[in-house]
C-alpha cells in the first residue's frame, strides 16, 4: 500500500496591515512568481476552492483564493478578521496518493477558539464536521457552518467518550424534572388551584429559566454563531423559536399590562414557558440519540484499529527471543509468529508454512497458505504452523494503517448528492424563517380571537419542526457506514464520489496480468535465436529484469536464480515505455518486451515468429530479447487465470457491464485468454497511452468507464477512467491513481462494490426523501394551514419531538447498510 503525502504547509501572512489588491482571473501568478499561493481553501467560509477560481486577492505577500465574489468582498473589507491566528489552518495529509485536489477535498480553516467545547484534544488529533468535512482543526469545537460538534477525524480505541454527549446528557437529566413540572403546571395548574394564575406564571418562569438559560445555552450559542457567520442552520431556527417563546413569556409575566386584553385568558396573559422548556429538553434528547447513533458509524474504523496486536516476538541475532511492544519493532527485524497469534507487522516469510486468516482485511473467507517468500499482512491471524518473518513495513506504512486512513478519508468526503443537499439547506432555513413570519402575521391579522397568540405559537412550531440537520446528515451518514462495510470486505473507496459513481459504470476495462490472472506467472521456456544459447538469453533477460517490478519479470528473475545463474548489474534501466524494458548489462544495450517495442527499435522478429505464435496460442506471454538491436531469443511465461475470475466476470456480465481487456501481451495470447473467459472486446500489445486513449474513446461514446489494473502501465488509464479500480496486490503507483482498491486483488470485489454503491445511493435517496417529505408536511401543519379544514394545530412541544427524532431516524436508516444484503448482479 502507498503512504499518504506529507502535510501541506499553510502560506504565511505578514502581521503588518496592507491593502488587499484584487487579482482577476486564474493564473495571476505563474511559475516563477515571487508571490506565495496559499492552499486551496476559502479563508472566509472554509470551502474547498478550485485552483483556477477567478476570485482571488493579493494580501500581505500571499494570494488568497475564494469560492465566490461575495467571500472576496468580505475579505477585502476585513482581511485581518479572516487571517487572525485563531483561524489558522490545521495542516493535514492529503488523501492517499495525493488526489485530494482532484476530488475537491482540501484543508479548511479551523473554527475560532470561541467555538471550542472545552474538551481536551489529543496530540496530533484532527477534528472535522460530519456534514462539512472541509472544516478541520486541531482541537474540539463546533462547525462554523452548521453548528454541529466536530468529531475526531480518526476514532481512537483509547478514548471512546464523546464530550458533547456527556455534556448534553448532564444538561438533559439535571433539567428534565423542571421541564416535566412546568409542563404539568401549564396543563393542569388551573385545575389544581395551587396558586393564583399570576403567581403561577412566576413559578413557571423560575422553573423554566434554568432549562432555557443553562440547558439550552449551547443551542443559543450556536444559533448566534450561525448569524455571525451568515450560515443559517437548525440552531438558527431553534434559537429563534425557543427564544421568542421564552422572551414573550417573560415580558407577559413581568409586565402583563403591555399586552391588549385579547391576550388574557383565565386571569393572566398567556405564557408559554412549558413550550420553551420542553423544546429544549426534547432537543437535548434528540441530540443524545443522534450522537449515540453517529458513534456507530465509526464502528468499522474502531474494529480495524482493534485488529493490530499490541506486542511482537522478536528474534535476536543470537537466536534468543523476546516479546516487545509493537512500537519498538523496526524494519528488518526478524519476528516469530506462533499458531493462534496475529501477524504483528507487514513482512515476508523467511521460514515455515502456515494457513493465515486474512478475512478481516481482505474479505477472503478461506485461509491462505503462506510459505517462504510470501508476503504477510499485519493483523492477520496465523491459524496453524509457526512462521519466521522479516519486518518490511511498520506504522503508517503498513497495509492496516493505510486501510484505516483510506476509510477515514472516504468517510469525510462529500458525495455529489450531498453538495446538492448543502445548497438546499442554507436557503431552506431562510425560507422557514420567512414562513414563520408570514404565519405570525397571518394569524394575527386574519385569525380568530387571540389570533396574535395563535400566530406566535404557530410561528414557533414552524421554526422548531423544520430540521435542516436531517437534510444535511442524509448522505454523510450513509457514506460513513458504506465505507466501513466496504473495508470489512476488502473494498476501499477513496472518496464518496467513487461510491456514487460506481453504480453508473457500464463498461469495465481490465488488464490481464495480475488482474484476470494470478499475477504470479511461472516461467515456461526460452527459445534462443541463432548464435545465442538458451542459458545466455535467460541470464541477460533476468539481469535486465532485476530493475522491474512486473510479475512477468519476477518469474524470469526467479527462474534464473533457481538455476544458479549469476546475474550482472543493470545500468540505465528504463521501464517508461509500458511495452517492455531497456538498459545496459555488461556494456551491451538490451531491450526486453513485446513486438511493439521491437518494432519501435527496428529489431526484426520474423525469424522466430512461428514459435512465438505457437506459444501465444497456448496462452503464454511471449517476450523478445534484443541485444544491440539484434533478436537474441524469446522467453515465454505462463500466468494462470485466477480461479475467481470466471465467477467475477459472470456476475459483471449479469449486471449488464461490457468487459474489455487491454493488455501489453501479444494479440494472440490476449485472444486466447479472452475466448476462455467470454470477454466482449480484446486489445493486445497496448501501450499505456493506448489504454488511456481507449478509456477516452469509450467515454466519448457515452459510456461510463471503470478501469481495473495493477501495474505502473495502468496508472494513466486508472486516473482518467470514471472509476479507477486498483488491485491491492499490485503497485503503489496503480493504487495512487485509483478511486477504489481491492485489497485482495479479486475481481469479484468489483461486483460487490457496485452492489454496495447501488445500495448506498438508494439509502441516501431514502434519507433525502424522508427529510424533504418530513419538512414538506410538517411545516404547513405547524403553520396551521389545515386548521380551517380540520381544526388541526401542532403544539411546539410535538414539533420539537418530531424534529429531534427526524435526525435520529436518518442516522438509523443509514445504519441499516451494515446488515443489508448486497446483490452484486443487480442492474441499475
Amino acid at each position: 500500500m502507498h503512504t499518504p503525502h506529507p502535510p501541506a504547509g499553510q502560506a504565511s501572512t505578514s502581521d503588518k496591515t496592507t491593502s488587499p489588491q484584487v487579482e482577476h482571473g486564474p493564473g495571476a501568478h505563474g511559475p516563477g512568481s515571487a508571490h506565495q499561493v496559499t492552499p486551496l481553501h476559502d479563508p472566509v467560509c472554509g470551502m474547498a476552492v478550485s485552483g483556477d477560481s477567478p476570485h482571488r486577492v493579493e494580501h500581505a505577500g500571499a494570494t488568497q483564493v475564494f469560492c465566490s465574489a461575495r467571500c472576496l468582498e468580505k475579505f477585502v473589507a476585513e482581511p485581518d478578521r479572516y487571517l487572525a491566528p485563531v483561524q489558522a489552518t490545521a495542516a493535514v495529509p492529503s488523501a492517499p496518493g495525493g488526489h485530494g485536489a482532484h476530488h475537491g477535498e482540501h484543508a479548511a480553516p479551523a473554527a475560532s477558539a470561541s467555538q471550542a467545547t472545552g474538551a481536551p484534544s489529543r496530540a496530533g488529533m484532527l477534528y472535522t464536521c460530519p456534514m462539512h468535512p472541509e472544516i478541520r482543526q486541531d482541537h474540539p469545537g463546533t462547525c462554523p457552518k452548521c453548528g454541529m460538534a466536530l468529531e475526531p477525524e480518526l476514532p481512537s480505541l483509547e478514548d471512546d467518550d464523546n464530550p458533547e454527549l456527556k455534556d448534553f446528557s448532564r444538561r438533559f437529566w439535571w433539567t428534565l424534572p423542571l421541564s416535566v413540572v412546568v409542563m404539568l403546571l401549564a396543563m393542569a395548574g388551573h385545575r389544581l388551584h395551587l396558586f393564583d394564575m399570576a403567581t403561577q406564571s412566576w413559578v413557571e418562569l423560575v422553573l423554566a429559566a434554568p432549562v432555557v438559560l443553562w440547558a439550552g445555552a449551547p443551542f443559543f450559542q450556536r444559533g448566534w454563531q450561525s448569524l455571525v457567520h451568515r450560515s443559517p442552520n437548525m440552531w438558527t431556527l431553534i434559537g429563534l423559536g425557543t427564544g421568542a417563546a421564552f422572551v414573550y413569556s417573560v415580558v407577559a409575566t413581568v409586565a402583563p399590562g403591555v399586552f391588549p386584553a385579547s391576550f388574557v385568558s383565565m386571569g393572566r396573559v398567556n405564557v408559554y414557558f412549558e413550550a420553551a422548556a420542553v423544546i429544549i429538553s426534547l432537543t437535548l434528547l434528540g441530540q443524545m440519540l443522534e450522537l449515540r447513533a453517529r458513534s456507530q458509524t465509526s464502528a468499522a474504523i474502531r474494529s480495524l484499529l482493534g485488529l493490530a496486536p499490541k506486542t511482537a516476538r522478536r528474534v535476536r541475532e543470537d537466536g534468543t527471543e523476546e516479546d516487545v511492544p509493537l512500537t519498538h519493532v523496526q524494519v528488518g527485524d526478524r519476528l516469530r509468529v506462533r499458531p493462534g497469534e496475529k501477524v504483528p507487522v507487514d513482512g515476508i516469510v523467511l521460514e515455515g508454512a502456515s494457513a493465515l486468516d486474512e478475512s478481516m482485511l481482505t474479505g477472503e473467507p478461506l485461509p491462505v497458505t503462506k510459505r517462504a517468500g510470501d508476503r504477510l499482512i499485519g493483523a492477520t491471524l496465523n491459524t496453524s504452523g509457526a512462521l519466521l518473518m522479516r519486518c518490511e513495513r511498520v506504522g503508517t506504512d503498513s497495509v492496516l494503517s493505510q486501510i484505516v486512513q483510506m476509510v477515514a478519508q472516504a468517510q469525510r468526503s462529500k458525495a455529489p448528492l450531498q453538495r446538492m443537499a448543502d445548497g438546499v439547506a442554507g436557503w431552506f432555513v431562510l425560507a422557514v424563517v420567512g414562513v414563520a413570519i408570514v404565519t405570525f402575521f397571518a394569524w394575527g391579522l386574519f385569525g380568530p380571537a387571540q389570533g396574535w397568540v395563535f400566530g406566535l405559537i404557530n410561528a414557533v412550531s414552524v421554526l422548531i419542526i423544520a430540521c435542516p440537520c436531517a437534510l444535511g446528515l442524509a448522505t454523510p451518514m450513509s457514506i460513513m457506514v458504506a465505507t466501513g462495510r466496504g473495508a470489512s470486505q476488502g473494498i476501499l473507496f477513496r472518496d464518496a464520489a467513487a461510491i456514487e459513481n460506481l453504480r453508473k459504470v457500464d463498461t469495465l476495462i481490465v488488464d490481464k496480468t495480475g488482474t484476470l490472472t494470478e499475477g504470479r506467472p511461472a516461467f515456461d521456456r526460452v527459445v534462443p535465436a541463432e548464435g545465442f544459447a538458451a542459458e545466455e538469453v535467460l541470464r541477460l533477460a533476468a539481469s535486465l529484469d532485476q530493475g522491474s517490478e512486473h510479475p512477468l519479470a519476477d518469474a524470469i528473475v526467479r527462474q534464473a536464480r533457481e538455476q544458479g545463474i549469476a546475474l550482472d548489474a543493470v545500468e540505465q534501466f528504463d521501464s517508461g515505455s509500458g511495452i517492455g524494458v531497456q538498459g545496459r548489462v555488461a556494456g551491451r544495450s538490451l531491450a526486453l518486451g513485446n513486438t511493439a517495442l521491437m518494432a519501435r527499435l527496428g529489431v526484426a522478429v520474423e525469424v522466430l515468429a512461428a514459435p512465438a505464435e505457437a506459444l501465444r496460442r497456448e496462452g503464454a506471454s511471449v517476450m523478445h530479447l534484443a541485444v544491440e538491436d539484434r533478436l537474441a531469443g524469446l522467453l515465454a511465461v505462463s500466468d494462470p487465470v485466477k480461479a475467481s475470475t470466471p465467477e467475477a466476470l459472470s456476475a459483471l456480465h449479469a449486471a449488464g457491464i461490457r468487459i474489455v481487456m487491454a493488455t501489453g501481451d501479444g494479440v494472440t495470447t490476449a485472444r486466447a485468454v479472452a475466448a476462455r473467459l467470454g470477454i466482449d472486446e480484446v486489445h493486445g500489445e497496448v501501450k499505456p497511452e493506448d489504454k488511456l486513449a481507449l478509456v477516452e474513446r469509450l467515454q466519448a461514446e457515452g459510456r461510463v468507464v471503470a478501469m481495473a489494473g495493477d501495474g505502473i502501465n495502468d496508472a494513466p488509464a486508472l486516473a482518467r477512467a470514471d472509476v479507477g479500480i486498483a488491485m491491492g496486490t499490485g503497485t503503489d503507483v496503480a493504487m495512487n491513481s485509483a478511486q477504489v482498491t481491492l485489497v485482495k486483488g479479486d475481481l469479484r470485489g468489483i461486483a460487490v462494490a457496485r452492489g454496495l454503491s447501488q445500495a448506498t445511493v438508494a439509502n441516501m435517496r431514502q434519507n433525502l426523501a424522508f427529510a424533504l417529505v418530513y419538512n414538506g408536511l410538517g411545516v404547513p401543519l405547524a403553520a396551521g394551514v389545515l386548521y380551517p379544514l380540520t381544526g388541526w394545530l401542532l403544539s411546539p412541544m410535538f414539533a420539537a419531538l418530531a424534529m429531534s427524532l427526524s435526525s435520529a431516524s436518518v442516522v438509523g436508516n443509514a445504519l441499516r447498510l451494515r446488515a443489508q444484503r448486497i446483490n452484486p448482479g443487480r442492474t441499475g
